[in-house]
């Protein structure tokens, strides 16, 4: 089963806690085992897994990939301005694939999944592939 989560992003760089809607699809889907598969389709965005219990962890992350990839450098060439989002984005790739468990996402305790924007504000989507065992 295929889903499609469609969102809007607010800012240049952005974190959206996406494990709602993928828990969502995966109880609708019925299945009980399997894999759940989150896939960005943008080359300035990405899906990654990491704590959702304090927000500071998001800020961490985004002020960090700002000092490796910073938005300004002198040599980049790429004509749109936006290299450091691509960087970012091939940084964090493009998937994660997820456990499914007893109809549940295997997720650690303070793991969520999220949609990282590096090019925002923009309207994006992902993909949500749920595949039974």
């Amino acid at each position: 089963m295929l889903h499609t989560i469609e969102l809007s992003t607010s800012k240049r760089d952005e974190m959206r806690d996406i494990t709602r809607e993928v828990k969502a699809y995966v109880k609708k889907s019925g299945i009980q085992h399997g894999i759940a598969l989150v896939y960005c389709p943008h080359t300035t965005a990405g899906i990654a897994i990491n704590e959702n219990a304090d927000p500071d962890v998001k800020r961490d992350v985004l002020m960090r990939l700002d000092e490796v990839y910073p938005w300004e450098h002198p040599n980049y060439r790429h004509a749109e301005g936006n290299t450091a989002s691509h960087l970012k984005s091939m940084t964090v790739g493009a998937s994660q694939s997820v456990i499914i468990h007893e109809a549940e996402l295997l997720l650690g305790r303070w793991q969520g999944i999220y949609f990282c924007e590096f090019d925002g504000p923009r309207r994006r989507q992902c993909y949500v592939k749920i595949v039974e065992d």
